[in-house]
């Protein structure tokens, strides 16, 4: 049977990937790489990619090979977003069924390598269900946990991640005015494109502000929403030009 490792490997950083992500790595045949970068162009696609074949090269002894499966279109303003982003994954889920019955023997051990943990944000894990679920292919999994970007946020600007006793609320920048009472002391909030928290927080909330954690490009931006708000959204579109892609994570603090 057919196995498939899908692997935590942080936010970027290779020093953050787990002595249980390099076992995993070393027992792979082939690693699946789908990215978002043929519709971002070349650059980025030889920079995530070559993301990941830099920590491959540091840390596997053994062969191994790379498959690149091209990622499918997907509409960034559809009516009904639920609808598309379940179509974009069924997508994917063909692609990547099709490259494990072409590229990997029947007992080969193939790798999925997901930036910081494939529970956070991730849409690997809900691909590999629908590709079991189907049963066209005898697929066992293993799921490798990584470190977060939201742990890497804090450690590099020294802080805790709540006040005492207070709860923390992970959200995306399309549902932050929509985060409940009670819930707006601590949000963590990822894949935030439009900075949405300078429509929805108090120039007087704290905001630690991360892009590339780990990496040598590292950007790192603290202080009030009134006092850096505009600072980090300047920030954030000028690295996206400059690099043509962003990873970038905040904490906000009521």
């Amino acid at each position: 049977m057919r196995k498939l490792l899908v692997i935590g490997i942080g936010p970027g950083d290779p020093r953050q990937v787990t002595i249980e992500a390099i076992d995993a790595m070393n027992s792979v045949d082939a690693f699946f790489v789908l990215d978002k970068a043929p519709e971002r162009g070349l650059a980025v696609k030889h920079s995530l990619v070559g993301l990941r074949q830099e920590i491959c090269e540091r840390y596997i002894d053994g062969d191994y090979r790379f498959v690149e499966v091209p990622d499918p279109p997907r509409d960034r303003n559809p009516d009904d977003y639920r609808a598309e982003v379940r179509r974009w994954h069924d997508a994917r889920a063909d692609l990547i069924e099709a490259a494990l019955a072409t590229e990997l023997a029947d007992d080969g051990v193939g790798g999925i390598l997901v930036w910081g943990d494939p529970a956070l944000y991730d849409s690997t894990l809900r691909i590999v269900d629908t590709i079991i679920d189907r049963g066209r292919i005898e697929l066992e999994h293993t799921v490798i946990p990584g470190v977060t970007s939201f742990s890497s946020l804090t450690a590099a600007h020294k802080i805790l991640l709540n006040r005492i006793g207070e709860p923390i609320h992970i959200t995306t920048g399309r549902r932050l005015d929509e985060t409940p009472d009670g819930a707006s002391a601590n949000q963590v909030v990822m894949l935030d494109a439009d900075c949405t928290f300078l429509q929805t927080a108090a120039p007087t909330d704290q905001i630690w502000w991360g892009a590339y954690l780990g990496l040598d490009n590292e950007i790192l931006i603290e202080g009030t929403v009134g006092e850096v708000g505009e600072t980090i959204r300047e920030t954030r579109a000028a690295a996206r030009e400059r690099h043509g892609w962003i990873m970038d994570i905040y904490l906000l603090r009521r």
